[in-house]
C-alpha cells in the first residue's frame, strides 16, 4: 500500500485515475490536510514539521510500504521529518525536477503559490548537483490564479496557468510546480517541454512501495 499525503481534496481522484492507468493493483491510501498549507504559507514550512511527522507516523502504522507527499510547499519538510519511520518517504516532485536538469540548463518554474517557490527551485538546483549540471531556474508566478481555485473554478485556474505556460519561450524546461496545475500540461501550445508531478511522483511512488527504496 503507497500512502500519499495531499493539501487539497482535489487531488484524490487524479492519483486514483493515473494509479487505474498506470499502476493497477496499487492500494493506495489518501491522508488530506488542508490545514498543513495554510500554516505552512502563514509561518513556513517547517513550522508544520511535527504534525506532518505524525502524518507520517499514521500512514506507517495503517500498512503503508511507502508516502508519497503531493504537496510542493510540504515535499522538502516531509522527506525530512520521515527519517526513521520505517518506510520511503518521498516528494512527489523529485522526478519532475530531474527530468527538468536533464532537459538543459534554463528551467522555469511556475506556480500559483508564491509559497512553493523556495521549495521546488532548490530542488531543482540540488538535482543538479546531484546530476553534475549547471541550471539556471527562474520563478514565474501566474497572477490571479489561486484564487480561481479557491474559488473551485477550476477551468480558469488551468486556462490561465497553461496562458502563462505559453508566454515561456526562452527555456529548455517548464515545471508547472504544483500537481493541481498539471491537467494545463495538455492545453499548452508551446514548443517547451512543459512538466508536471503526479505520473511521474505516483510512479516513483509505486516504485518505492514495492522495493522498499526512495530512489
Amino acid at each position: 500500500m503507497l500512502a500519499l499525503l495531499h493539501t487539497s481534496p482535489v487531488h484524490v481522484p487524479v492519483f486514483d485515475a493515473l494509479r487505474d492507468e498506470d499502476h493497477q493493483g496499487l492500494e493506495l491510501r489518501h491522508f488530506v490536510d488542508e490545514k498543513l498549507l495554510d500554516r505552512a504559507r502563514d509561518k513556513g514550512p517547517e513550522a508544520v514539521a511535527d504534525d506532518l511527522r505524525a502524518v507520517l507516523e499514521r500512514a506507517v502504522a495503517d500498512g503503508a510500504r511507502a508516502v508519497l507527499c503531493t504537496c510542493s510547499t510540504l515535499g522538502g519538510v516531509a522527506e525530512t521529518a520521515g527519517a526513521g519511520v520505517g518506510v520511503p518517504v518521498l516528494r512527489g516532485d523529485r522526478p519532475m525536477a530531474a527530468a527538468a536538469v536533464a532537459a538543459g540548463s534554463r528551467v522555469v518554474v511556475l506556480g500559483t503559490l508564491e509559497s512553493t517557490f523556495g521549495p521546488t527551485v532548490s530542488l531543482i538546483e540540488e538535482e543538479a548537483r546531484r546530476a553534475g549540471r549547471s541550471v539556471e531556474v527562474r520563478p514565474r508566478f501566474v497572477e490571479g490564479a489561486w484564487q480561481r481555485f479557491e474559488a473551485g473554478d477550476t477551468e480558469s485556474y488551468v486556462r490561465l496557468v497553461a496562458t502563462a505556460a505559453d508566454e515561456v519561450t526562452d527555456a529548455d524546461a517548464l515545471v508547472l510546480a504544483q500537481p493541481s496545475m498539471a491537467p494545463a500540461q495538455q492545453l499548452t501550445t508551446t514548443s517547451v517541454p512543459v512538466l508536471s508531478s503526479p505520473r511521474p511522483g505516483l510512479a516513483a511512488g509505486a516504485r518505492a512501495a514495492r522495493t522498499g527504496l526512495s530512489r
